[in-house]
């Protein structure tokens, strides 16, 4: 097993091959590839067949799991944008500074009163908690592909997994120094400092140069889009040696302060590099998981015990629903995004990695203190070999609390995150815009500016990267493939609309949308006002451009003010329908409800019940459950309303 290269290249061939099929059936079955690696790793490691164990890639490990993480961690900062942060700027930043801190000492608590035991010292307790604050791109990303939440709780999620990756790796390095007797200590703010400050200037130095050679060198047309991808891919690997080099641990700050800076700056080949990266970084982390996983011994969970249950328990059920609800406070996530965050914070990579190579390196530190043990006797050798048992015991306990968290939550969290999701209500109804010319933009503009999560399918590259410029959700393809649709989201989508410039485009779109998704709302655009029988004999709700130019310009003459609000819909004031849920408010005559509403916020229309049709309802309407109202008035105020009349 262990050594023979002659056994080692199958096993990291079988082991690649089992990371893909892992990847293929997650995704056929829609769940994290996580839940698929760890398995395979136990089936093939030393819990299992023992086919992979922790002399199979020798000393190699620690440098091919090194060189994996700065792939993946800069792979999943690339994608971070400054414009998704602003979703919940609030909450992303309480996350990543007062929710890591409760992570941190949280679990510090945990493990000391959990385990019973002298060789849990604080020191031991605080690194344990410095691993498990990281969450990870890793595990993250995974669940957020296969559950569509909404961009505020995503980036929350993906900055808070990036971050405290950085963070998390790098706390842990500083407080295994008073761990490890074999370390020395030049300061714990001093030691953090310099990792961090490492990792920062040599990230932004690289991003730099990235930035320059992808602008600049004359790369030859018909390879340039390859070289492009290289070229990063080295990138982010000799910005991670580089600062690992200079400090222990400061590569994971570095790959990821050059992932988010080169993502967040406009250059060449952005398609052709994120495609590139995604893949790669497929392949990486299923065989560093999967490696990982084969490494822990079914001995290793076991000794930790009940004691490793209740940490499990603490940080899954305690800690993490606190720390989210305090850092959620005030903004504008819903009570079932907040317990849906909490519920997602399994933990990836970093701590199983690093959490390897810090027992292997406690391990080792006792086993020289064995053999200096040997060479001598008496009071000496006695202390010499207690301490080197304390050690190995301190390697059991880090290693098997961290994998049994990972394993916890990975499996857990992962497994259940859709069925959960699901649950809570707060994967959103899509609006998907077949079309991303003049007329798509404009209308994504309004729909995200009411809060509508909204989907642009073009097939126009030059279109695509306008519309991803100007900060839209845009899926390449051709909007008549049912395949582009599903991908883009349409088995949750509320609505769909055809607005391209070929009517036999919209026509065949609003057809898919009916008879494959099953989509209550289809609104196409029909570009030749001949058109629109066709498509209302399909029940599809038709928007002519010839007979929408002639309302508008009826509106100015006729009715020039309400024309001119209408226009400013978004900006000064707003019309929006809801849903009528709010207990509160069921049951109750619209002159009661109407001083409940926010100021400048008026109920216009009414339908719903016994009323199919909309109407202006009297003081004595009383509204019922599921009733559609329609609220007018200030743009604010009328959000406000949506929010009593919908949520409560």
């Amino acid at each position: 097993m262990a050594g023979s290269s002659t056994l080692l290249i199958p096993l990291v061939a079988g082991i690649i091959g089992l990371g893909v099929l892992a990847q293929v059936l997650a995704a056929r079955l829609q769940v994290p590839s996580i839940i698929f690696y760890l398995l395979v790793g136990v089936v093939i490691g030393q819990p299992g067949l023992g086919l992979v164990g922790s002399e199979t890639f020798g000393g190699a490990l620690s440098a091919i799991v090194g060189l994996a993480v700065a792939i993946i961690v800069f792979e999943g900062a690339y994608h971070l944008r400054f414009e998704r942060i602003r979703e919940a700027p609030t909450a992303t930043f309480r996350l990543v500074t007062l929710g890591a801190a409760i992570a941190l000492v949280g679990t510090a608590v945990a493990v000391k009163f959990a385990f019973a035991d002298e060789a849990v010292s604080w020191n031991l307790a605080f690194l344990v908690g410095a691993l498990l604050v990281a969450t990870g791109p890793t595990v993250i990303t995974p669940i957020l592909n296969v559950v569509p939440v909404r961009d505020r709780v995503a980036t929350a999620l993906e900055t808070e997994g990036i971050v405290n990756d950085v963070t998390a790796a790098i706390i842990a390095v500083v407080v295994f120094e008073t761990v490890n007797p074999g370390a020395s200590s030049n300061g714990l703010l001093q030691a953090f400092a310099l990792r961090l400050g490492t990792g920062l200037l040599v990230g932004l130095v690289v991003a730099g140069l990235l930035y320059y050679l992808l602008q600049y060198i004359d790369l030859s047309p018909g390879d340039a889009p390859r070289n492009s991808r290289l070229l990063v891919l080295a990138g982010a690997l000799v910005a991670y040696a580089a600062a690992n080099t200079i400090a222990t641990e400061a590569g994971v700050a570095a790959v990821a302060t050059a992932g988010i800076a080169l993502g967040n700056v406009d250059h060449p080949y952005e398609e052709d590099i994120e495609a590139f990266k995604g893949d790669i970084t497929l392949l990486v982390l299923s065989f560093v998981f999967i490696a990982l996983a084969a490494q822990l011994s079914l001995g290793a969970l076991i000794d930790v015990g009940l004691a490793g249950i209740v940490v499990v328990l603490a940080v899954a059920l305690v800690i993490r629903p606190l720390l989210v609800f305090i850092s959620t406070v005030g903004d504008r996530f819903t009570r079932a995004e907040k317990l849906f965050v909490s519920f997602v914070g399994p933990r990836g990579i970093i701590p199983a990695s690093v959490a390897t190579l810090f027992a292997v390196e406690l391990n080792s530190v006792a086993e020289e203190l064995r053999t200096e043990a040997a060479e001598v006797s008496g009071q000496e050798a006695t202390e010499l070999l207690a301490q080197a048992d304390l050690l190995t015991t301190q390697a059991e306990i880090l290693l098997g609390t961290v994998f049994l968290v990972i394993f916890a939550t990975a499996l857990l969290e992962g497994g259940s995150a859709r069925y959960i999701a699901e649950k809570l209500d707060v994967i959103p109804m899509r609006v998907i815009i077949v079309g991303g010319g003049q007329v798509g933009r404009a209308l994504a503009k309004r729909l995200e500016d009411r809060g509508e999560n909204v989907v642009i399918i073009e097939e126009d590259e030059q279109i695509v990267e306008r519309g991803r410029n100007e900060g839209y959700t845009v899926e390449i393809g051709d909007g008549t493939d049912t395949d582009v649709l599903r991908s883009a989201g349409a088995d949750n989508a509320k609505t769909v609309v055809a607005a391209t410039g070929d009517d036999d485009a919209n026509l065949l779109v609003s057809q898919l949308a009916s008879s494959k998704f099953d989509i209550d709302h289809v609104i196409a655009r029909a570009n030749n006002p001949d058109n629109v029988e066709a498509f209302e004999d399909l029940g599809v709700r038709t928007i002519s451009s010839a007979m929408a130019t002639a309302w508008a310009i009826d509106n100015q003459i006729e009715r020039p003010a309400i024309a001119h609000w209408m226009t400013d819909v978004g900006r000064t004031g707003d019309v929006q329908e809801v849903e009528v849920r709010n207990p509160e408010l069921v049951g109750k005559a619209v002159r009661d409800v109407g001083p409940m509403l926010p100021e400048a916020c008026l109920i216009a229309l009414v339908s719903g019940g016994e009323h199919t049709e909309s109407q202006v309802p009297t003081a004595d309407y009383v509204l019922r459950e599921g009733d559609m109202v329609t609220l007018l008035g200030r743009r604010e105020s009328v959000r406000d309303g949506m929010k009593l009349v919908g949520d409560g």
